[in-house]
């Protein structure tokens, strides 16, 4: 079709074997992922483009590919300096020509960034929505040769999004400013935002390409929490003792906390919030792309602009606050396609603390807000395919199960009848006026000694001391069930309420059933790395590559992907042409690289 003339801005044909020699030339791939190829081209016929492709699909190479290839310069707009700054180092390790023009540089890199856009020697120019702001830099770009604009994390741009940022909302005017074409990418958007994105944009009859939702390397297990969660996730960490991952807490204390746990257990792990000040944000987040820091535990704010391709696994402590924000922080796993887990740790009562810091947003974004919370717990407590969920909501129905890749398709439910100690807790809310919370009631049912139990006289109650045969985190899971049926109600200051089903399941009329594992301690996380764990050689080319990195000051992975070096160990190349033919290995990289690698494993054969 003519829809799909394929022609650069200077109008050479650029034939698809041209692209794919390319791809290798630049990046080392040997082929395009889905949709890659699809994409390139209709930016190379001056297409309007939105490509929502998820994480780990491979959507950088997407625009950085027809960039340098293009006549002119492709201007990249992405939301956080730190995203920028791990593109461009990763771009230029490659031998790449980019550059970006951020707050964080000094006004002498700055110059130096807009005098090689100006001479043509880079492709790829990196900014920030704020900075297209400025009248007086808007002013100078406009005197540049542009190819296109590209728009990173497009989410942003919408209102409906879970990321809205309003200086994203102000790119609205970019086609008539500039004229040219724009490609919009996310990893996130349901169809709702993707039509957002279309309209504020104001693309021009865009090329529309979706890939597949379905993460194959993903397993994804989501538990009821016990207690805070830290026995389940220690016995998960037992899986992953070399390996890199995040840990995602609700507060920034919680992060805190949990890696001042694990580096007294002698795990490496470091804390990450927006809390702390910009230099020391910046070191945690060096070391850990640097393997310097094995794990990180961190609010929310980090992410977005981490690139490491070897995460193997992401942790979540609580619920996240929608099912964006869940798919979008477990795609940070596994994006070399290597198996990687993704563990959820929840409880009913994440929804109650959410809400309450909700209560201080406007009346729209608390609607938004609540419905987006419930949407997530719904999926936290589905009892169906989570693949399958998760493609559902996005709007792309699969019709099959993933048979063995989530905790829903691997374990066997097995119901028990929980009315007897459901009847016990109701009986505790009731003997002490529904004044009090869940860890004092507790303490009543299993016969606590403590002060403030004593002082109110708890010890007395006919029902102290009846669920001792009860670990204190079955209580804790009995209580979520209770509240997920709504038999109780959250009350002020954490106290527990009595609902109408409370009454009816007192009297018999109700029974409350739970699933048995949650009755007894919880059972031990399967996990999902295995097959595709690597051998000696793995280990022998993991400390070469960190060697080098560290001689050149990169993260590893921008030496060879975790990927790559497996496929090493499998293939076990003896020369540059078996190295070449490796994916991953490009002519840049076997140049930079090469030598080094076939003696590590000369010397281990």
């Amino acid at each position: 079709s003519n829809r799909w003339t394929n022609r650069s801005d200077g109008g050479k044909v650029i034939d698809e074997a041209a692209l794919k020699a390319a791809l290798k030339q630049h990046f080392g791939f040997d082929s395009f992922r889905p949709l890659q190829l699809e994409s390139i081209l209709a930016q190379q016929a001056g297409q309007d483009l939105l490509t929502l492709l998820p994480t780990g699909s491979g959507k950088s190479v997407c625009y950085q590919l027809p960039a340098l290839v293009a006549e002119g310069l492709t201007v990249v707009i992405s939301p956080l300096i730190a995203l920028i700054e791990d593109q461009v180092t990763a771009l230029q390790s490659a031998g790449l020509s980019a550059a970006a023009i951020t707050s964080a540089q000094s006004s002498e890199a700055q110059s130096q960034a807009m005098q090689a856009a100006q001479n043509g020697t880079i492709k790829l120019l990196y900014l920030s929505p704020e900075r297209l702001a400025l009248e007086g830099f808007s002013q100078w770009l406009s005197r540049q040769k542009l190819a296109r604009f590209v728009i990173d994390e497009a989410h942003c741009i919408s209102e409906w999004g879970h990321e809205f940022r309003p200086d994203y909302r102000r790119l609205g005017d970019l086609k008539a400013r500039f004229g040219v074409p724009i490609a919009a990418f996310t990893a996130t958007a349901t169809p709702r935002v993707a039509e957002d994105i279309v309209r504020t944009l104001q693309l021009s009859d865009p090329r529309r390409l979706t890939g597949r939702f379905v993460r194959e390397n993903l397993t994804l297990n989501l538990r009821r929490r016990s207690g805070d969660g830290t026995a389940q996730l220690l016995d998960f960490l037992d899986a992953y003792t070399h390996e890199s991952g995040i840990i995602y807490t609700f507060t920034r204390k919680e992060a805190e906390t949990l890696a001042a746990l694990l580096t007294r257990k002698g795990i490496s792990a470091g804390c990450y919030h927006g809390g702390m000040n910009a230099e020391a944000r910046t070191r945690i987040q060096h070391d850990f792309l640097a393997d310097r820091c094995r794990i990180i535990c961190a609010t929310v704010a980090f992410g977005m602009g981490i690139d490491k391709s070897n995460v193997r696994f992401v942790v979540h402590m609580d619920l996240p606050k929608s099912v964006e924000n869940y798919y979008q922080e477990v795609g940070r796993a596994g994006r070399d396609g290597v198996a990687s887990e993704c563990l959820l740790l929840y409880s009913r009562a994440d929804v109650e603390r959410k809400k309450r810091l909700l209560e201080q947003s406007d009346e729209a974004q608390q609607a938004v807000g609540l419905e987006n919370l419930e949407k997530t717990y719904r999926f936290a407590s589905a009892t169906t395919c989570r693949h399958r969920w998760l493609s559902d909501y996005f709007g792309q129905p699969l019709a099959e199960n993933c048979a063995d890749r989530c905790d829903n398709c691997t374990t066997t439910r097995t119901l028990t009848d929980a009315t007897r100690y459901a009847q016990m807790f109701l009986s505790a809310i009731y003997r002490t006026d529904q004044r009090f919370g869940k860890n004092h009631l507790i303490d009543i049912l299993r016969g606590g000694r403590g002060q403030k139990l004593l002082d109110q006289g708890h010890d007395r109650l006919s029902v102290y001391g009846v669920g001792k045969d009860l670990a204190k985190s079955a209580w804790e899971n009995l209580h979520d069930r209770l509240l997920e049926i709504e038999a109780i109600a959250k009350g002020e200051f954490g106290s527990l309420l009595f609902t109408p089903k409370a009454a009816a399941i007192l009297k018999g009329e109700e029974s409350v059933t739970i699933d048995a594992d949650l009755l007894a301690k919880a059972a031990k996380t399967k996990t999902a790395i295995g097959k595709e764990k690597g051998g000696p050689l793995f280990e022998r080319l993991r400390a070469k590559r960190l060697e080098i990195a560290q001689a050149e000051s990169i993260p590893p992975y921008m030496v060879f992907s975790d990927a790559t070096l497996l496929a090493m160990e499998t293939a076990r190349p003896k020369n540059s042409d078996e190295l070449l033919s490796i994916s991953g290995v490009g002519p840049a990289k076997l140049e930079r690289y090469g030598k080094a690698f076939l003696e590590a494993i000369a010397a281990f054969d």
